[in-house]
């Protein structure tokens, strides 16, 4: 019996190319086809998304006639409660084998598994999730070990199905890993980092293939499937570049952007002070978050990155203008850390061509990484070197262990590698804009957010000039 598998992953609301691999998945579509998501197709950096609690990506799974998907990290980010709304609105099975509520109790709408029948074939369609730590307890889900709720889900079902494919939104690694662990997976769709491979991998017998990320290619496996035997026909990639795009898709786009406009665009409060941005400057709206942060985080110094945001808010604040000036899905995270490592990262931060690095990182969504801004301290440079940081008025101590309050990227030492060596991280559901739009409404914070934390030295830079 033929089996034809098109497969995506890691779209990341790339919706313009994935509206270029619907006419791909029509063509290469047959009557031996079955159509695969494994996750992260729904990234909440999107305006549709975030107008719709999601449904969006539902109706452009459904329209594109995907039998199943599997939750990635990115499903998740909006929280516990919108990944339900999409899973229980959802006609295309939302499946994680390993995923519930924090209580442990089940994710309406969520399958751990599902039955598939193609020409007479017996398809278990199972997944898993992956466990991101402490990180997990802001967005209400708690995870089971992957390896075990895998294995459970195959033996629970064994007898009833022909064929398993797994849907797995933990690695390519950890899929290899997993292929020589456990007996009788037949395919894993492997996703979550975002490789490419032009032919399936055999490991074990088991076929692993995975399509790249945001919608530039769509994979396609064939197979031969004999009872309990399977012959490999054909495995590939195809790129959706020079694609024309789908009409339907991009209608099902158009309506739903004028639906969320129309829902985020209404003003929520007018400012009282501009909040520019800037990158490499110490600017309102980057010290506006430090602030929030701090004060949400009752830590004592709040420190961000200014790449967190792409512009500034000046006249009004809405939630379409949050998205669209600080589009990363990042939450506000405290931890332990020595005044040794802050001094390092803020000396890094006095580096233009630091700050102007390529930001990219875990559910970041910005272009630079910016420059730091401090809430609770104050920092003297000459414009090259850091000469003193004070902590309120106490001179920062290095061996000293401080609490501060930033956000997850930087916690895990994306852009600033010393800021990785922190203790007793914590998480909060919301995300940073959240603190934008909280914090902007306070007129005290507002006008805090003008004053500077950082100030140049003149005599040093003079004295260094004269050296010159």
């Amino acid at each position: 019996m033929k089996l034809k598998i098109i497969h995506t992953n890691d779209l990341h609301s790339s919706f313009e190319n994935f509206a270029k691999a619907v006419p791909l998945i029509k063509q290469h579509r047959d009557e031996h086809t079955i159509l695969l998501e494994a996750g992260d197709f729904a990234d909440f950096k999107s305006i549709e998304l975030q107008g719709t609690r999601g449904i969006a990506a539902v109706e452009l799974l459904e329209a594109a006639g995907y039998d199943a998907i599997t939750v990635g990290n990115n499903e998740m980010f909006n929280g516990v409660d919108t990944l339900q709304y999409m899973a229980t609105k959802s006609s295309v099975p939302f499946i994680s084998n390993n995923l519930f509520k924090s209580d442990t109790t089940e994710i309406l709408g969520i399958h751990p598994s599902v039955i598939l029948h193609k020409n007479g074939l017996r398809i278990l369609i199972t997944g898993a999730s992956p466990d991101l730590g402490a990180f997990n307890d802001g967005l209400g889900v708690h995870n089971e070990n992957y390896i075990i709720a895998i294995a459970n889900e195959l033996e629970k079902n064994r007898g009833n199905y022909d064929l398993c494919i797994l849907l797995n939104h933990i690695g390519t690694v950890a899929d290899i890993d997993l292929a020589k662990e456990i007996e009788g997976i037949d395919v894993i769709v492997s996703s979550h980092d975002h490789q490419l491979f032009s032919e399936a991998k055999i490991v074990n017998d088991t076929f692993i293939v995975s399509a790249g990320n945001y919608g530039e290619h769509i994979g396609v496996l064939e197979l031969e499937v004999d009872g309990k035997s399977k012959q490999l026909l054909h495995s590939g990639v195809i790129s959706t570049k020079d694609i024309e795009a789908d009409e339907e898709i991009t209608a099902i786009l158009q309506v739903n952007k004028e639906k969320a406009i129309e829902t985020l665009r209404k003003p929520l409060y007018e400012l009282d002070q501009p909040l520019w941005h800037d990158v490499i400057e110490e600017n309102p709206i980057t010290n506006l978050i430090a602030d929030g942060l701090k004060d949400m985080m009752n830590t004592d110094l709040g420190l961000m990155n200014s790449g967190i945001a792409n512009a500034g808010v000046f006249h009004y604040v809405s939630d379409k203008k949050l998205i669209e000036v600080c589009p990363s899905p990042l939450n506000p995270t405290s931890f332990e850390i020595q005044g040794k490592d802050i001094w390092i990262a803020i000396q890094q931060s006095l580096d233009v061509q630091h700050c102007l690095l390529d930001g990219r990182g875990p559910g970041f969504r910005g272009k630079y990484v910016g420059c730091l801004h401090v809430s609770g301290a104050t920092v003297v440079h000459d414009g090259v070197r850091v000469l003193e940081i004070n902590v309120g008025d106490t001179p920062l101590d290095e061996e000293k262990w401080y609490t501060v309050a930033t956000s997850d990227y930087l916690q895990r030492g994306s852009g600033y590698p010393s800021l990785a060596n922190n203790k007793n991280e914590f998480y909060r559901p919301e995300e940073i804009k959240e603190v934008i739009k909280i914090y902007a409404n306070k007129p005290d914070f507002v006008k805090r957010a003008h004053v500077r934390r950082f100030t140049e030295q003149q005599e040093y830079v003079d004295l260094g000039r004269s050296r010159r």
